[in-house]
């Protein structure tokens, strides 16, 4: 599984699956470019992944939903033959309540970032004839949840281009597909813990529990486990996998 002389971009690189991710790949060999919104965890990751795995990592401070940002980041990150879509936000709303607002704020990070991005790397990729793209959906990308319609419906249109993307580069030398996470223990399953104790009343620790219980290992899927799922992808032995949603859940759902 070795990625020596790879280049990876990872969006939302800083924390999280994308963190994990980031540090999986270096680890495997590949060089690094983060990008993302805040730079001090960007910084910190890059520094965490040189002194850990050595090589020179570096980072793009870019709002992945903005054209013209996605443009300047990745002419200066330079070609990549690894673009690893992990950028993306939740947000939870009653269907009434969900305005177009919110859906467009769900589609714009979650849908339209990843667009932009293998728009910026696929290039390279084709003239290469080689190359690999992960984008980090969700359960939420294969089935339903009550009170995140927007949410659900931009992760289904992610996993919906993967697949389309997938098949018109497949004779390219380029794979792509999508891993589907359950809740996994990120800030983002701790935000929305947070809004569940705002809106209950109920401690955290339940409110954790209760996520944790749709998975029938009853745990949170760790970060670790999702980005060895994606180096995997990104690596050698997955050269004939391509178009897939692979669901990363404890068994939640079955395919």
């Amino acid at each position: 599984m070795s990625l020596a002389g790879r280049h990876a971009i990872v969006t939302g690189g800083g924390s999280g699956i994308g963190a994990a991710t980031a540090a999986e790949l270096a680890r495997l060999g590949a060089r690094l470019t983060l990008i993302g919104r805040r730079e001090a965890p960007l910084a910190e990751t890059c520094a965490e992944l040189s002194r850990l795995h050595g090589g020179k990592h570096s980072y793009e401070v870019a709002d992945v939903t903005t054209p013209e940002a996605v443009t300047a980041a990745f002419e200066r990150a330079g070609p990549a033959s690894i673009l690893v879509n992990n950028a993306g936000a939740a947000e939870s709303a009653p269907f009434l309540k969900t305005d177009l607002a919110l859906l467009e704020r769900m589609m714009s990070v979650n849908l339209n970032a990843a667009f932009l991005c293998a728009q910026a790397v696929l290039p390279a990729m084709l003239e290469a004839r080689h190359g690999a793209i992960v984008n980090v959906a969700s359960t939420a990308g294969v089935t339903g949840y009550a009170y995140v319609a927007a949410y659900c419906a931009a992760k289904h249109a992610l996993v919906g281009m993967t697949r389309a993307l997938a098949r018109e580069v497949a004779a390219k030398g380029i794979v792509v597909n999508a891993v589907c996470p359950g809740y996994t223990d990120t800030d983002l399953v701790a935000r929305a813990v947070d809004n569940i104790t705002a809106k209950t009343g109920r401690a955290a620790d339940d409110a954790r529990a209760d996520l944790a219980s749709s998975n029938p290992m009853g745990r949170l899927v760790t970060p670790a486990e999702v980005a060895a799922t994606v180096a995997f992808l990104c690596s050698p032995g997955a050269a004939s996998i391509t178009g897939q949603a692979i669901v990363i859940a404890g068994g939640e759902i079955m395919t």
